[in-house]
């Protein structure tokens, strides 16, 4: 969703929330991303594997999640 502003601008409304799919096993769950911070690792739920992000991505969201995380969204710095 976009909203215009009088003063020309734009804010899109960001997804928090993201499927990560664990390369290893396969196994799928949905997560809320933090606003605040990249998750750098992320501990699958069905066997155990700890992820890190693939080269040139900066959070696991980017590499395994449904979604790109909220500051690759806006188009922003991410913090990785």
């Amino acid at each position: 969703m976009t909203v215009d502003h009088a003063n020309g601008g734009t804010i899109t409304a960001l997804t928090l929330e993201s499927v990560i799919t664990c390369p290893r096993c396969g196994f799928a769950k949905q997560e809320t991303m933090p606003t605040d911070a990249c998750q750098f690792f992320y501990e699958c739920t069905g066997c155990r594997a700890v992820l890190k992000p693939n080269a040139g991505d900066c959070c696991v969201f980017c590499s395994f999640g449904s979604v790109k995380c909220p500051p690759i969204q806006a188009q922003k710095p991410c913090c990785g």
